[in-house]
Formats: C-alpha cells, sequence, structure tokens
C-alpha cells in the first residue's frame, strides 16, 4: 500500500472514531454533556468526559477521578482497561483513535515556512510525559486532598488541552451560566491550548511526544504488544529511509517497537526493501 493510500485511510479511521466518541449531539445543542450509562465505559484514546458530545469517559480523567475518592485508591476497571487496551494495541491508539491526536496531525498539515523534525535536548523532554503521569495524574490526586478527604484531578483541572477543546470552550460558548463562571483558571487552559495548536503547525504532534500521560502508558506496552513493529533483517540495508519518513524522527530500523512510536506506518510504505512488517 502506498503512503497516500495509507494515509488517507489512517485518516478516516481517526475522524470515524472521533465521531463515534463524541456523537451526543444533543449535547452540543443543549450545552449540557451526556449522562447516560456509557459514560461508566472508557474510550481508549485522550477524549473529554466533560465534552457535550462525549458518549463515555476518558482514561486519564477516569484514573484520577478514583485515585482522589476516599473510599478507593485505584479502580482495577480503569487499570485493567489500560492494560488490555496497551497490551492489545500499544500506541496504535494515539496513532488512530485518539481524537486530540487527529487534531494535531490536521494542523500539522498547515503549510509554514519550516517545520521542527526536533527539539534540542528532545531525548529527554520526551520523558516529560512520565513526570506529568506520575505527579499530575498519579500522586496529587492521591496525596493532596482537602478538609473532606477528596483530591482533585489535577491533570484535567490544570493542563489538559484537549478537556479545553472539547469540554470548556464548547460549554462556554453554549451555557450562559458557564461563561460566568469563567475566571482565571479557563483563561490558563485556553492559553496551554492556544500554545499546544500552534507549536502543532511546527512540530509534529507535541502534546503527545511531550506531554500527554496515555501515551507514556501506552507506550510501555509498545514492545511487548500484540500489534507491533517488525524488521526483516535479511531484507533491511539499514538505510535510514524508515527514519526520515517517520515525523517522529524514529530510527525504526533499530528500535521499530520505540515508546514513541504511534504506529502510523508510514515507514512500512517508505521502506525500500519491504523490509518492515
Amino acid at each position: 500500500m502506498n503512503a497516500a493510500k495509507r494515509s488517507k485511510i489512517r485518516l478516516i479511521i481517526q475522524a470515524s472514531f472521533a465521531a463515534l466518541s463524541n456523537g451526543y449531539v444533543k449535547g452540543f445543542t443543549a450545552g449540557r454533556i451526556f449522562e447516560g450509562k456509557s459514560k461508566f465505559l472508557c474510550v481508549p484514546g485522550l477524549n473529554c468526559y466533560s465534552c457535550p458530545g462525549a458518549l463515555a469517559s476518558c482514561p486519564i480523567g477516569s484514573l484520577q477521578a478514583t485515585l482522589n475518592a476516599r473510599q478507593y485508591r485505584i479502580s482495577l476497571y480503569v487499570a485493567g482497561l489500560l492494560v488490555l487496551f496497551g497490551t492489545i494495541l500499544g500506541r496504535f491508539v494515539c496513532g488512530f483513535l485518539c481524537p486530540f491526536g487527529l487534531l494535531q496531525d490536521l494542523f500539522f498539515k498547515i503549510p509554514f515556512v519550516k517545520k521542527i523534525r526536533k527539539l534540542p535536548c528532545e531525548k529527554g523532554l520526551r520523558w516529560l510525559r512520565f513526570f506529568f503521569l506520575a505527579i499530575f495524574v498519579i500522586l496529587l490526586p492521591m496525596f493532596v486532598i482537602d478538609i473532606t478527604g477528596l483530591g482533585e484531578p489535577w491533570f484535567c483541572k490544570f493542563i489538559c488541552p484537549t478537556g479545553t477543546l472539547e469540554g470548556g470552550v464548547p460549554l462556554v460558548l453554549l451555557n450562559s451560566a458557564m461563561r460566568g463562571a469563567a475566571g482565571f483558571l479557563f483563561k490558563w487552559k485556553l492559553l496551554i491550548l492556544i500554545i499546544t495548536l500552534l507549536s502543532s503547525i511546527v512540530i509534529y504532534r507535541p502534546f503527545c511526544r511531550y506531554v500527554c500521560p496515555l501515551g507514556a502508558i501506552y507506550g510501555i506496552f509498545n514492545k511487548i504488544s500484540f500489534y507491533r513493529i517488525k524488521i526483516d533483517s535479511e531484507k533491511c540495508t539499514k538505510c535510514g529511509a524508515c527514519q526520515k519518513s517517520c515525523k517522529l524522527d524514529i530510527p525504526v530500523w533499530k528500535n521499530p517497537d520505540s515508546m514513541d512510536c504511534i504506529r502510523c506506518g508510514e515507514c512500512k510504505s517508505a521502506c525500500p526493501q519491504k523490509a518492515i512488517k
């Protein structure tokens, strides 16, 4: 399959899953979130619970919600789903099933004078997403609690641009009560969203690379997931065509199951020896 056809198929899958995840159309007209039973389920990708159209929950938001509750310290259901998705798909979820990943892909298609392939200290920066996972998703919700014994969803509340785009902005626009309540925190989150989207024009998937805790979790499973990349060592000439085609600058021939790989498949299309499976 050539690169153009593969890219088109991937785009269709991404758009379809984004539409399916946020299929409650009435929510966008009424300015209220869906509260049906399916909200107890988690979608694989980062998709805000508070989006007016969201039919299910984000696993990162759900994880924080259970970690900061008085009665429980961890939900085996949420943890089990993350392990299940990770074991079967790895970061295929990021490449095909995450609505915010799709948005970054579209912004990167916007023409610009020069695209930045990687930032200085790139290797170190890619470990930042584990920092956000450990501190903002796990430790702060668990141990920084109020007088009632409850914590806060720190990552969702103070950082996540997905929540701002899918939940915050639509609800503020559609709901007059929300507009009156919007203050500094909303402006702060809006600033993070704007920086993320503008940087996505120049850098491929900056949020996925440096911030996303869900990508950090799935990346851990990349080497053992059922869906993974294999290199035919007899065919591979180490020409580097795979790395040149990779927008994340991964040396696929040397590290086919990197924690950064989102399984987009562009390396497979680019390999002149057909050595990537």
